[in-house]
Formats: structure tokens, sequence, C-alpha cells
């Protein structure tokens, strides 16, 4: 049987990787004659710990990995650094498509790229095949920055000029007025950043469509803006929540933090975890410990050592927390707490013990916790993690603040920041989030709109329906 072929070319990391998997796997689920090939351009990020996905290999599902190649190291470049590293990729990429292309019983159907991967549109023309973006994060950042590039474009608008203002923004993917300090740091780049940034929302408009990992129900103002309001914005396609439910690991680690949580009672957990590249200073971490202890939750801390300054790596584990905690921490917490150090996150909130989440507001680390029904307490770090917290504060009610303009500099020495949240902020934040009724039962609500989303008849369920529909007709 011939097969339509998809090549998906996702960003390298934890947060890109494994939903476009699982993307992957609910298209060739959803329709037989799909194929699909994920190629995998890997950092040199040190010990992946667990924050990567299994690589899945079937006959219709394949994963390509490109070793990483040390002659990539002249490349690194705090601020191009990735557009540099898949421009690198595109001669390796169009090798591996030539060799699909060369089989008489697959038909190439199209690339569905991430958004950092956009240069690799080149190669899907040489091949005469349309691209589809995938943007791994929400429907209201994708709307924002197709405003801002609007306005750039057609009115010369400058975005920089917003740096360290107090103003707030009417965007139109937003209800409520959105504060400048929220939008990505990356904005604020005076030299290159900001307009290499929003010249990818220039390249979205030229693709075919572009898949979200959201739903519907979760944000249907932003996408009532990218599906009506503008004709130069392609056909957008609500798929979420893409999640990997089934990666349970079954090690010494996960079983003991599982063992832990079962012996709590129900609702009485807090959970803290930062996701994949998320750590703090022992200044940081010290204010944190003093909140915990003074809430008296019952608590889960997710706890892992900050990357060497200027080292893109993944945080690692402390071989002694006592090093970074203050004196007697764990001591006096042991019978209502545990430090760890990587988390098997969604195994973690799916646990009926746990009532309430310390975020940092990833994308997807926020469609878990709406799936599980788990409320969040927003610690935002980079990237768009502002506006996701923003979102989900302020947007839906559906999270309290702990601090909703925190930034955190990725390359400085022990996670720094210049910023520091004090203990009074974060304790309140927690009780906030442990004892506000009204946003618990937002939450509980969101968490069964998300499971009807995608059973047949749901808004995400037939979105990928029409999406598959779209692919299989342009060809």
């Amino acid at each position: 049987m011939l097969t339509s072929e998809l090549v998906f070319i996702p960003s390298p990391g934890a947060g890109h990787l494994p939903p476009t998997v699982e993307l992957a796997k609910l298209l060739l689920h959803r329709n037989q004659r799909l194929s699909v090939t994920i190629i995998v351009m890997n950092l040199p990020l040190g010990a992946k710990h667990n924050t990567e996905t299994t690589r899945p290999c079937t006959p219709r599902l394949r994963c390509i990995d490109i070793p990483w190649d040390d002659s990539s190291m002249a490349l690194i470049s705090p601020k191009t650094f990735l557009f540099a590293f898949v421009e690198h990729h595109k001669p390796r990429v169009r090798d591996i498509v030539r060799g699909i292309t060369e089989s008489d019983s697959v038909r190439l159907a199209g690339f569905v790229v991430d958004m950092f991967c956009m240069a690799m549109t080149d190669v899907a023309n040489e091949f005469g095949a349309p691209t589809y973006t995938y943007f791994t994060s929400g429907a209201a950042t994708l709307g924002l920055m197709f405003y801002l590039q609007a306005k750039r474009n057609e009115e010369g608008y400058d975005v920089t000029e917003l740096k360290n203002s107090d103003s707030e923004l009417s965007l139109p993917s937003y209800a409520n007025p959105v504060p400048a300090n929220v939008l990505p740091e990356v904005l604020f780049d005076k030299e290159g950043g900001s307009k290499m940034f929003l010249d990818l929302w220039k390249s979205f408009r030229q693709t075919k469509g572009i898949i979200v990992n959201t739903f519907q129900e979760l944000e249907t103002h932003g996408l009532e803006y990218l599906l009506s309001s503008n004709p130069d914005i392609p056909p957008v396609f609500a798929v979420g929540p893409i999640l990997n439910l089934e990666n349970k690991k079954d090690d010494n680690k996960t079983n003991e933090i599982m063992s832990w949580l079962d012996d709590q009672p129900e609702n009485s957990v807090v959970f803290l975890c930062f996701g994949s590249m998320g750590s703090f200073n022992e200044k940081q971490v010290k204010e944190i410990a003093v909140a915990i202890e003074r809430s008296g939750q019952r608590f889960l801390w997710s706890l892992r050592r900050p990357a060497p300054k200027e080292k893109i790596e993944y945080p690692t584990e402390y071989e002694n927390l006592e090093e970074v905690l203050p004196e007697g921490f764990l001591e006096r917490t042991s019978s209502v707490g545990k430090v760890i150090g990587w988390a098997p996150q969604m195994a973690v909130l799916s646990h009926p013990s746990v009532g309430g989440f310390v975020s940092h507001c990833g994308w997807n680390s926020t469609l878990e916790s709406v799936w599980c029904g788990v409320p969040i307490a927003a610690w935002p770090l980079y990237a768009e993690q502002q506006l996701n917290a923003f979102e989900l504060v302020v947007e839906l009610g559906m999270a309290a603040e702990i601090r909703m303009d925190y930034r955190t500099d990725m390359r400085a020495t022990g996670g720094g920041s210049g910023m520091v949240v004090t203990a009074e902020e974060i304790e309140k934040g927690i009780r906030k989030l442990m004892s506000d009724g009204e946003m618990r039962r937002k939450v509980k609500d969101m968490k069964e709109k998300s499971r009807s989303a995608v059973v047949e008849g749901g808004s995400s369920h037939t979105s990928i329906g029409n999406f598959i529909d779209r692919v299989l007709n342009v060809i």
C-alpha cells in the first residue's frame, strides 16, 4: 500500500521532542495511510536524565538521530545558536529525505517543523513538499506574536522600546490587558534577537497550516482570533492536549517516590518542579525551603544543581542536599516532606495525594496539570513562561501567583538571576494554591473539558481529522 510520509523536525530538548513523538503516534493511529519519520538533531546537553522520550520504532514510525557533530561547537553563541544549529543540519536532513523519497511505496506528504526549525522549509521546498508548523506552546502566545510581527512590518512598531516598561498592551489574543513585563525577554533584544524572533512568525504565514498543542475550551479567546480575524494566518489546528500518558518508568527512584506519595492523604501534597532546565542559586533555594517549612504543607520538591556557567546542559543531581538547604531542614521536615532530584512529573501529578503544583509554567507542564486537575502556583523562569503564567492567573483564574514577572538568566552562574523571590511571597502563593476553592473548581472543570476534547466528537479530535484531511488533499 502506498503511504503518505510526513517528515517531522522537532527542536532538540525535552520541551519539544516528546510532544512531537506523541503527535506523530496520534496521527498514525487515526489514519493507516500515513507514515512518519522524525529527524532528531541532538545537542550536547550532558546527561539526558529521564526528560527525553522513548524513541519509537515501528514500520510506520521511525526516529532517525543525527549525532552531535563537534564541528557544531563553533556555532555556540547564546543569541543565534539555535538558528545556526538548524541551518548547519540542512545537508544531513536533505540526505535523509532523499533516501525516503527513493522508496516506491512512499509519497512525501509534507514536513512538520518545530517553530524554531523554520529554516527547514527550504529543504521541503527543494522536494516540492508543503510545510506545516508545529507550535508546542499555546494559542494566545501564537496570536500575540503574529500581532507584534504584523505591527512591526506594517507600522514599524518597535517592541524593544517596551523593555523595563510598566505599560500594558491591548492584544487581540488576550481578553485582558497584558503587562509588558511578561513578554518574552528575546522581544526586548535590540541587537537582533527581537528581529530574528519575529521573523519566525513572518515565515509561519507561508506554511500550509499551524498545529497547536492546545484545545478550544482552554484557549477560546486566543483561538477565535487565530481562526477568524486574520486572512494572512494559515489554517490553525488545535489538537491538544498532546501528552505522553504512558511514560511511567519502573525504576527504584520512581518507585520510592510513588511509595512515599501512597502514604500521604488525598490532595495534601504540594509538588515543586521547574522543568528540564529549571534550577535556582543557593540563596533562592534557601528562600524556597523557608517558605515550605513555614507553610506547614506536605511537599515533594524536585531540586537540582544548576549547570556550570555558560554551559548548555541540563541541571544535575545534588550528591549532598544538605550543602544547599538550610541547616536542619531535612530533619525538621522529614515527617511531611521529601526532597528529590529528577521527578517523574506526569506520574506524580496523576497521584491522588498531590493537591498543588508549584511550576515554571512551561506549556507541557501546564497541559499536564490541567489534564490531572492539579492547580498551579505560577513561578515562570524563561522563554514564554511568563505569558503562560499570565494566562493561567489572570485570563483563566486557574493558578495562584508567586512571581509572574520572574526571569532567570539561563547562562548565569548557578541558575542565577538578579531577582530573588522572598520566602513570604512563596509561602503566600503556596497557601493560596492549597486553599482557594474557586480556583480549584475551575481546574477540575477544565480537567473534564481536556478529556472531552480528545475523544470522538471532541474539539481536538475533530481538528486532528481536519488536519489529516488537509495533508492528504494537498498531496
